[in-house]
């Protein structure tokens, strides 16, 4: 009998131990097809630069930040001293460092400072022809202003700004266009921002993203990528910066978008992968595959997130908890009628604010090109489920089928939608499920 006060007392902390362990398991979840999402996508923790090895500044290596001197020669012995050594970080300081193409190599990483400003030459001849990847072709192109290729492990951080100097590649743009307004958008050279392909484990996180000459951020063949709190932004006025998406993934997988602000004169995160009439018989391109894209902000955009117009396969895509004032669109399934596409089990859920339309979903047909393919091939999207969206729009759905893309197995739930059109035509998607969709007031059943 004396020993039941110990027994008792070790009874408790035996239950301690399992109430903490039991409170310290974190709640499952799961993607859209029914696979669980790895723990990787809950931990948004942020970089620490001082602990990625020595730190190089581009001023000790003659670099001038007065945005008139050309520094790329200085920039780029910064970042072969630093892989030199066995990796380090790059830092630009406070100013305005004005560079042409930059490579970054295995060990390396890029840090811009408060204060700082890597500004992009517009000159193109500072950005030299090579074997590139654009528009869903590996093809000879301009290279980035920063560009890292098969760096594992490669980072961006700091608060300052990679400026893309873009105007007078906009301005040329537009001069081409009025000239042949079928003109595609490679006839006018321009660089992206930054091109990142082959790589795993890469992180970009605070810094701002602004004025590209093209696509901002463009990720090829990558895994494990997180984006966190960017502020990636083009203007729409007084002259359209065109073609400068925020985010291009192509061909990428495991990818966390997260707390970024995107506001640019075309699609905010568009899912690339290849495009043609056998696309997907071409080893160069692939799916997009587990992208989630959470708590962000969308300014204007023809589109917070678009799959395509060069893509074959999208795959377990989540856009959740964000907020859009002024996209075109919410969501845009680009039917391109020249290539076989798939676009399945993606979720938008918990979205709140203002845009035109909600879903735009019509053939693409810009540039179309079947090359000698008696038929267009076949394409789908499946299991599309929008979810606890409250919106104030134009256009409730904008769609339109052709007898070579569907439309299947679509879930409206939990909608408030305000539109100035309200129309939802119910035939045009296979498999339509509604479950608590309110449309100016009026339940649709």
């Amino acid at each position: 009998m004396k020993n039941i006060p110990i027994l008792l007392a070790s009874f408790v902390i035996v239950l301690q131990f399992v109430s903490c362990k039991t409170a310290e398991k974190k709640t499952v979840e799961y993607f859209p097809d029914g696979s669980e999402i790895s723990q990787w996508f809950g931990d948004t923790a942020k970089i620490n630069p001082d602990t990625l090895g020595v730190q190089l500044n581009v001023a000790d290596f003659g670099a001038v930040g007065d945005g008139l001197t050309l520094n790329t020669e200085s920039i780029q012995k910064a970042i072969d001293e630093a892989a030199g050594k066995g990796g380090g970080l790059v830092v630009i300081p406070e100013g305005r460092f004005l560079t042409g193409a930059l490579f970054f190599k295995p060990g390396t990483h890029l840090h811009v400072s408060e204060g700082a400003v890597l500004l992009g030459s517009d000159d193109i001849a500072n950005f030299p022809f090579m074997p590139s990847r654009m528009e869903g072709q590996s093809i000879d192109y301009f290279p980035a202003v920063v560009n890292a290729y098969r760096v594992d492990g490669f980072t961006i951080t700091g608060k300052g700004t990679i400026d893309g100097n873009g105007l007078k590649y906009w301005e040329a743009f537009w001069q081409r266009r009025a000239e042949n307004p079928k003109c595609t958008n490679l006839e006018v050279s321009r660089p992206r921002l930054i091109f990142i392909q082959n790589s795993q484990n890469v992180q970009l996180q605070d810094v701002r993203l602004h004025n590209s000459g093209f696509w901002t951020t463009h990720l090829y063949r990558c895994s494990n990528v997180k984006l966190l709190n960017l502020h990636i932004f083009s203007p729409a006025a007084p002259v359209k910066a065109p073609s400068t998406d925020a985010i291009d993934l192509d061909v990428c997988s495991n990818v966390l978008v997260n707390g970024c602000y995107m506001e640019v004169n075309d699609d905010a995160v568009a899912l690339k992968g290849g495009k043609g009439p056998w696309a997907d018989t071409d080893p160069n391109n692939g799916p997009n595959m587990n992208i989630i894209i959470q708590n962000c902000t969308f300014g204007f955009c023809h589109s917070a997130v678009t799959c395509g117009s060069e893509a074959i396969h999208n795959r377990n895509i989540i856009v959740r908890n964000c907020k859009v004032d002024g996209p075109s669109r919410v969501l845009w399934l680009k039917n391109r009628g020249d290539t076989p596409q798939l676009y399945e089990y993606i979720l938008v859920e918990n979205i709140t604010g203002k845009a035109d339309r909600l879903l735009f979903a019509k053939p693409w047909t810009q540039f179309f090109d079947l090359k000698g393919r008696e038929t267009p091939p076949l394409s789908m999207s499946n299991q599309v489920v929008f979810r606890n969206i409250e919106l104030n729009c134009k256009i409730f759905t904008d769609i339109k089928v052709s007898e070579y893309d569907k439309l299947k197995n679509f879930t409206f739930e939990n909608l408030k939608i305000t539109a100035e059109n309200g129309e939802l035509n119910k035939s045009l998607i296979e498999g339509l499920n509604l479950k608590n969709v309110v449309v100016n007031g009026n339940l649709i059943e």
